[in-house]
């Protein structure tokens, strides 16, 4: 079957930016009051309820930082490099390579779902099929978590990132009402949702998503 291009585009850029990226993203501890406080609640909601995956997980800092409040956790991203550099950092964690659009974790095995900024390089197209792959893999009363940049439907497109790198991935920045939307339509019950405006040294509006599959 061949890959989505635009997953092969996520894979290319962040193999090349991975070390940079791995630097200059911030550790959880450094995150905004709000952004703690979202993932110290996922944590204390899907802790309990067995093995959660943290999809695009990136160079490992937020599995870990889940793993710090006694989260049962796993990473997974689609970037090999990225999960070099997980494993080197994080040993004693799980991490493996592979992609939201057909994760290798069966029916209801999972307790929760951390998708923590790694949805937005998705077209809106692919995204009923990676929400639909959330809900497959949550057992019955499973909790998600979704994070990510939000807008008014703008479609970037950058061409450097992390350093000066080249990159071919694109971002989709949807509304809230939309993701909100897109997670209902695929079985998942939407309980809370937080918008941040931007503020400080953030340039645009954040959402998260606080849902569970239903029993």
């Amino acid at each position: 079957m061949t890959e989505p291009s635009h997953l092969t585009a996520v894979r290319e850029s962040y193999d090349t930016v991975a070390a940079d990226y791995a630097r200059r993203v911030k550790e959880p501890a450094e995150l905004d009051p709000v952004s703690r406080a979202m993932l110290a609640a996922f944590a204390e909601l899907a802790a309990p309820l067995g093995p959660v995956a943290d999809l695009g997980c990136g160079p490992g800092k937020v599995t870990a930082h889940l793993a710090a409040l006694g989260v049962p956790v796993f990473g997974v991203d689609v970037s090999p490099r990225m999960i070099e550099l997980a494993r080197a950092a994080h040993p004693g964690l799980r991490f493996t390579v592979g992609s939201m659009t057909a994760l290798d974790i069966g029916d209801g095995e999972l307790g929760g779902v951390l998708a923590y900024y790694a949805t937005h390089h998705t077209p809106p197209r692919w995204l009923p099929a990676v929400f639909s792959e959330f809900h497959r893999t949550l057992a019955p009363g499973g909790r998600l978590m979704l994070a990510g940049h939000a807008g008014d439907g703008e479609h970037l497109r950058p061409t450097h990132a992390y350093g000066g790198h080249p990159v071919s991935y694109e971002s989709y920045l949807l509304p809230p009402d939309r993701i909100t939307e897109l997670l209902q339509r695929a079985g998942l019950v939407v309980t809370t949702r937080v918008v941040q405006e931007p503020e400080g040294a953030s340039k645009r509006r954040a959402g998260t998503f606080l849902a569970y599959k239903p029993e």
